[in-house]
């Protein structure tokens, strides 16, 4: 059944495309437009902003078929996400959307990682529905930052802190993770804040945190909206500065806390880090040690011909391939080839034009 109207003619290209590759999975994006407005979105980077109403760009059974006959999918490895570049996946029609494609996904037997990440309102009957998946392992993060600066983020906090209540109370088989983010230097990072944070915890499997994607589209936006830079440079990658991070880890308590996505999914799942962080040690400082044994299980070095077999399916032409460090090092490749060869492996795949420096983990190279 469709909800909502089909999406414009004139939709841009990288919107059409469904179906892409990013970090925490293959990415499923089938409905586009969002109304909430927060400043910081990566819809800025898709010249999406301005579609407030969301849009159906293919039908649910479509978009599932289009996911499983991706070249990179594989059954009951490649971690998913559902809606999660364009829209909220709980708005009023959305949703509807959300469980259909969460259904016909269960429905064929796969138990894959799936995530669902939201800041909107999850009920006791939408947990309910969620519940009664059986084959999938489904993760509901919900985003949580307590920014009260209706600027950069317009959506009242407390919609988040309820739907972590209801998860809380109600959510069993589905694992429910406390998505923190994002952590912005002097705005929503102190004492308050991560005490706050800290009591959240107590209702959800995993807290991860992160920080800020300052792409040059996000700041114009908040330029244009009388949001004094939030930071003086743009990065590629996400900018959490390490005073920032060590006062989290010093305030924040002894619940379950990680830098990485993939890390608290795994957690809450008690399974090993699909992304293979273990290899780069000082991620994994902050972990608990019953997670670090699942993960250390897990983490086994490949072979370089495991690599090139793999690199070939994805048609990565790299001039080089070492494995070393806990790490493979490629060259001449994309991040879509790079995640699949990792997600195949649980074993971090890194480009030498983009090399991760220690204590960095990922991050923009800034203090």
């Amino acid at each position: 059944m469709k909800y909502l109207r089909n999406a414009p003619q004139d939709l841009p290209e990288s919107l059409k495309l469904v179906v892409d590759y990013r970090k925490s999975g293959l990415s499923l994006n089938h409905v586009v437009g969002c109304p909430l407005d927060c400043g910081y979105c990566v819809r800025h980077l898709f010249n999406n902003y301005d579609m407030k109403r969301p849009h159906l760009v293919m039908s649910d059974e479509n978009a599932v078929d289009t996911l499983f006959n991706h070249w990179a999918f594989q059954g009951g490895i490649t971690p998913i996400q559902i809606l999660n570049r364009a829209t909220d996946p709980f708005l009023t029609g959305v949703k509807q959307h959300l469980f259909s494609t969460l259904e016909e996904i269960d429905r064929r037997g796969v138990s894959n990682p799936v995530l669902v990440i939201t800041r909107w309102k999850v009920t006791k009957t939408d947990i309910e529905r969620l519940e009664a998946l059986k084959n999938v392992k489904l993760t509901v993060l919900v985003t949580w930052s307590g920014i009260d600066d209706e600027r950069i983020e317009p959506v009242d906090s407390n919609i988040a802190v309820r739907s972590l209540m209801n998860l809380g109370r109600y959510a069993v088989r589905t694992k429910k993770v406390l998505y923190w983010r994002p952590l912005i230097a002097g705005l929503n990072d102190s004492a308050e804040h991560i005490e706050k944070a800290r009591k959240l915890s107590l209702h959800v499997d995993a807290t991860v945190f992160t920080g800020l994607f300052h792409r040059d589209e996000i700041r114009q936006h908040l330029r244009e909206a009388g949001v004094p830079d939030l930071y003086d440079i743009i990065a590629r990658r996400k900018i959490l500065p390490q005073d920032v991070e060590a006062k989290v880890l010093q305030e924040f308590g002894n619940a379950p806390l990680f830098r990485k996505t993939s890390c608290g999914v795994a957690y809450a799942h008690g399974i090993a880090d699909y992304n293979g962080h273990f290899g780069i040690k000082d991620i994994c400082d902050v972990c608990p040690a019953s997670q670090l044994k699942v993960c250390a299980i897990a983490h086994q070095k490949p072979t370089k011909m495991q690599v090139l077999k793999l690199a070939k399916r994805a048609q990565l032409r790299s001039n080089s391939v070492k494995i070393d460090g806990g790490r493979i090092e490629v060259d001449n490749s994309t991040e879509q080839q790079r995640y699949f060869i990792q997600h195949s492996l649980n074993y971090q795949v890194h480009d030498v034009e983009h090399p991760h420096f220690p204590k960095r983990h990922g991050r923009a190279d800034i203090v």
